[in-house]
């Protein structure tokens, strides 16, 4: 696997203010790695010292209710930081994150990035606004939880897209997921979400992708429920 280098990090919008010596100091003993489909590669309760960077490949953070059903609290895409919590409170893992597809890692050491956080004011800003970022769109998928099924479905297609994107395009092409984890990050039972699928693709709305996943083709039922923005 090809070096992550300190350019490659300070193109993140989280980074873009460190200099290429700052960059050096969070990759110093960095560390790749490659994971499967259904792998678990961060464990709730897990105390952590690393931080981690999405290089490829989508992951999905869960957790488990009181009566051991899956929540999914987010999905995770090309580019996108995560593990950044334990580093600054010390606390444990609050939730395990989970390989969708097969995915590239990069693993930081988080003293470097706690010592940065404190000594530039603008990284510590620019990761305030990303959780702040992580929060909005934690709050709006909750709201939708009392949603029906055709909203949840549509809403979670546009967000499993954009995360499968460089450009965060709801347009673009999902890669294959298996269909009981597209109803989880739906927070619907998978005869539900195999019901709405199918609805939605006599209706022309989504399509089978060449690549064996899902596109949403036409936006216009999104815009209809609010779910984003009229051109």
């Amino acid at each position: 696997m090809a070096d992550f280098t300190a350019d490659e990090l300070r193109g993140l919008s989280l980074f873009s203010s460190l200099s290429d010596e700052q960059c050096e100091q969070l990759l110093n003993r960095h560390l790749q790695s490659t994971h499967r489909p259904d792998q678990v590669f961060v464990m709730e309760q897990d105390y952590g010292e690393s931080v981690f960077l999405m290089r490829s490949g989508l992951a999905k953070v869960r957790t488990f209710t009181a009566d051991g059903d899956e929540v999914v609290i987010s999905v995770l895409g090309a580019g996108d930081v995560f593990g950044e919590m334990a580093a600054l409170d010390g606390a444990p893992r609050s939730a395990d994150v989970v390989a969708l597809t097969p995915l590239k890692l990069v693993k930081m050491r988080a003293a470097p990035f706690s010592a940065l956080l404190q000594a530039q004011p603008s990284f510590s800003l620019a990761l305030a606004q990303l959780m702040a970022s992580r929060l909005r769109n934690l709050n709006q998928r909750f709201a939708l939880q009392s949603g029906d099924a055709t909203t949840r479905m549509l809403d979670s297609l546009a967000y499993l897209a954009s995360k499968s994107s460089a450009d965060g395009d709801p347009t673009a092409e999902i890669p294959p997921l298996a269909q009981k984890e597209i109803a989880l990050i739906a927070g619907l039972a998978r005869e539900t979400a195999s019901r709405t699928l199918s609805k939605l693709r006599t209706r022309g709305t989504v399509m089978d992708a060449s690549g064996g996943g899902l596109q949403l083709v036409d936006l216009d039922p999104l815009r209809k429920r609010g779910l984003m923005p009229r051109p």
